[in-house]
């Protein structure tokens, strides 16, 4: 099992963002989670750094893979501008680099009034933009007139020695299911085997599945839990309001029926590390190969030191 660090675009400054990933490699973290959103989900969190700057960043403060966790190519930018930013991020971080990829949210995609496509719409969109950036990566001009993009005499010059991987992420069976069928590896942020199995099952075979969860280091429980509610009461929005609510505002009105204990659920909250350990045991058992864990809050020097002290040499690392 590799472990990795999410770095939360929401919620940090790029400075912020640059140390902690700094401090994951100190730490003895494996790996590296960015998110990538246009948007923060609520205001409390405060951020959104454009991830490709944080990408070029990255390369120059680490030699920690990089994952894109995840990166919606299918509306914001157009998936030939995508294709030009992995491969560049590709050449800078020297092969280290992951494009995870997945049909993302109104908060974040339909910033320009396009309207918002249904699901499935999404998702051909997705099995068309993959398509078409590994088309570009193979190094020639392309021309392509799909159902949803249209490429003119494109080509991309700065090319790492191997294409990117792409990683898909998926949480509903349709979705799960073009990740087993054109993925390189699959992502994930709930522990779910049976998620796994229908990847394994259907195509994926023995590729990569990542996983990620969130945490609060705070003096408490409470405290943590506090933390939690405060930046991320959107984690307890329920069914497909995270794909389709549109702003963030929208998310502060719909986590009104959130409750701290909804949130807390979700969270790992305060100082001690055997919860951690206990939160990727399930992933462990649910079949993944890595799990990423992101901080809230303040506190996350404290987080990094609890790992390196207490939390990857129980795990072997």
């Amino acid at each position: 099992m590799r472990i990795g660090y999410f770095l939360s675009s929401e919620e940090y400054t790029p400075a912020e963002l640059i140390d902690q990933a700094k401090l994951a490699e100190e730490a003895g973290f494996e790996g590296l989670w960015i998110s990538d959103h246009f948007h923060p989900w609520v205001d409390a969190q405060g951020q959104s750094p454009f991830v490709w700057s944080m990408i070029g960043a990255l390369s120059q403060v680490t030699r920690l893979p990089v994952t894109t966790a995840v990166t919606a190519p299918i509306m914001r930018i157009h998936p030939a501008i995508i294709a030009q930013a992995a491969a560049t991020s590709a050449v800078l971080h020297e092969g280290r680099f992951v494009l995870g990829v997945g049909t993302g949210e109104a908060l974040n995609e339909h910033i320009f009034g396009d309207a918002w496509p249904r699901a499935g719409v999404r998702l051909a969109m997705l099995e068309e933009a993959v398509a078409l950036m590994r088309e570009l990566w193979d190094g020639g001009f392309v021309d392509h007139d799909g159902e949803h993009y249209v490429v003119e005499n494109a080509r991309i010059y700065t090319l790492p020695a191997e294409p990117p991987k792409v990683y898909v992420s998926g949480f509903g069976p349709k979705a799960i299911d073009l990740a087993a069928r054109i993925a390189d590896g699959f992502v994930s942020v709930q522990p779910n085997a049976d998620h796994v199995k229908r990847f394994r099952d259907n195509g994926g075979g023995g590729k990569v599945v990542q996983g990620g969860f969130k945490a609060a280091f705070a003096r408490s429980v409470d405290e943590g839990a506090r933390i939690a509610y405060e930046k991320w009461p959107n984690s307890g929005v329920p069914g497909e309001l995270s794909q389709v609510l549109p702003s963030p505002r929208h998310f502060e009105q719909a986590a009104q029926l959130v409750t701290p204990d909804m949130v807390k659920e979700s969270f790992v909250c305060g100082p001690d590390a055997q919860p951690h350990l206990e939160m990727i045991g399930t992933y462990t058992d649910a079949g993944f190969d890595e799990v990423y864990v992101a901080n809230s809050g303040p506190n996350y020097r404290e987080l990094f030191d609890l790992y390196k002290r207490e939390v990857l040499p129980k795990l072997g690392k």
